[in-house]
């Protein structure tokens, strides 16, 4: 499955509204409060926090790279990583802080 389709996938699976917003890649999740940019990248130089919570979802092995380079940026966003494996599961590699 293509790394866009699984991350609508995964968010749909946890009850968030999701709302494509016509980048390649890119979509909006709602539920409750919660408004989260998500974005699936398979290259984490692709990566730049977009809006005040994002969450990057990307395949295993890239999955670490990334989150060191989110965490040594300086813009200060709040952000999440999920890495997905070439099956149906997910692992949450960085989640934000609990008052997003």
């Amino acid at each position: 499955m293509h790394l866009a389709n699984r991350a609508r996938s995964i968010f749909e699976e946890l009850g968030y509204d999701v709302r494509m917003n016509g980048a390649r890649g890119e979509f909006r999740a709602e539920r409750d409060w919660k408004q989260v940019t998500v974005r699936a990248v398979a290259d984490p130089g692709e990566a730049a926090p977009a809006g005040d919570l994002c969450c990057f979802v990307t395949d295993d092995d890239t999955a670490e790279p990334l989150v060191r380079r989110l965490e040594g940026s300086e813009d200060g966003a709040e952000f999440a990583v999920i890495s997905v494996d070439g099956r149906d599961g997910y692992e949450v590699v960085r989640a934000p802080r609990a008052d997003q």
